[in-house]
This record gives structure tokens, sequence and C-alpha cells, in this order.
């Protein structure tokens, strides 16, 4: 527990890195996994073959293979993008908060790549759900595909897998450890290295970081279960 005491600094930092990436990975993954539910569902032929393309070969892909990829083969390309936010802000450097490099960028982007295409099947279940005949209805009244799908459709789907989505979150949260694997900073990297440092000192380690994992799951599944409660579906 001394370990813990001792380095209660960087561990909490390292947890901030964590948290930065579930947050940015989750924005991602429900963005670009809701226009691929779109694209399962739409009329469009291309469209439905890019989704189940892009479903079928991401969710067959390891995430720590999409993370290598993205890391180390995209600078290969000439392509590396780098986001400080601190200048934008006029803030100092030492602010690390705000200071991205592309090892957190390309991370962060794999990882809320790769969930999305399982918040796009939630989504589409969700969508599934949905009576045909409502639908219908807004076909008859002139709305588009694009409208009945923003309008009528969605916000019911959303409603209807609000569990299922935030499994997937919970989940994305735990599979922000694999980004140890590409050198960034977050929780594991954090918790393998005091493990290096204190080897007497395993169980009370890997238990506090445990601990720390669990506490955002905890807070994942207190949302999830109020904005059921919210907008819970008859």
């Amino acid at each position: 527990m001394d370990v813990l005491l001792e380095n209660w600094r960087p561990i909490l930092q390292a947890f901030g890195v964590t948290v930065e990436m579930m947050l940015a990975a989750g924005l991602i993954a429900m963005l670009v996994g809701s226009l691929l539910a779109a694209m399962r569902v739409s009329p469009i032929p291309l469209a439905r073959a890019f989704g189940t393309g892009y479903v079928w070969t991401v969710r067959n892909t390891p995430l720590l293979v999409i993370m290598v990829l993205f890391a180390f083969g995209l600078p290969e390309i000439e392509v590396r993008p780098e986001l400080n936010l601190n200048s934008w802000l006029g803030l100092e450097t030492s602010h690390r908060l705000l200071n991205f490099n592309v090892f957190f960028i390309f991370a962060t982007a794999a990882l809320g790549l790769y969930t999305a295409a399982f918040v796009c099947e939630a989504l589409r279940s969700g969508i599934n759900s949905v009576h045909l005949g409502q639908a219908e209805a807004a076909r008859a009244v002139g709305m588009t595909f694009t409208q009945t799908l923003r309008h009528i459709v969605l916000p019911q789907a959303f409603r209807a897998v609000i569990a299922p989505l935030a499994s997937v979150l919970i989940a994305m949260t735990k599979n922000t450890s694999v980004a140890v694997g590409v050198g960034v900073t977050e929780a594991t990297f954090m918790m393998r290295k005091l493990t290096n440092d204190n080897a007497t000192a395993l169980i009370a380690i890997f238990l506090g970081f445990a601990l720390g994992y669990m506490v955002l799951v905890a807070i994942i599944s207190a949302i999830a279960n109020f904005l059921e409660r919210k907008v819970k579906v008859a």
C-alpha cells in the first residue's frame, strides 16, 4: 500500500490519460457507430455493403493490431498528426492534461474506430426494434430516409439500447489498457512500471489499479442506469 501512496500523483496522472482516451474514443465511437448503423439499414446497396464490410473486418481484427497499424504504420506514410491545445488556450506546456502526443492520438483514434463497430451493431438492434409501421408512416407524409432515421427511428433506437451501449463503453474503457502496447502512458503503463520497480508489492499494486478501473466502470454504469430511468421505454 505504501507504494500506491508514495506514487499517488503519477498514478492519478496516468488515470487522467485513461479518462481522456476513454472520453475521446467514446465520442468517436458514438459518432462513427451511428453513421455505420445508418449505413447498415440504408436503402443504398453500396452504403450497406460498406457498413457490413467495416463491421465484419473490425470485429474480426484484434484491437492491438489496429493500434499498432495506426501508431507505427501511418507515420510510415507521413501521417503524423499533433494536437496541442495548450498553444490554443494560452497555457504553459507543463500542463500535460492538454498536451496530446502522436501516440495518444493514434491509439485513441484506433480505439474509437474499433469500438464504433460494436456501437453500430448495438444501434442496429435498436433500429430493428422500432416498428416498421412508423417508418412507413413517415415516408407516407413525405419524409426522406435521412429525416425518418434522424427524427423517428434513431431517438427510439438510442432509448432502447442504453444498456447494450453502456456494456460497449465499459468494454472500451477496459480496452484503453491495450494502448500500453504502443507506448501511451495510461494507467496500465504506470502499473507495469510500478510492478517492475516494486516486485514485492505486486498484489497491492494490482488491487489498487483494479479498483481504479472499477471506479470508472461504476461511473459509466451509474450514468446508464440514470438514463434508463429517465427515458424508460414502456
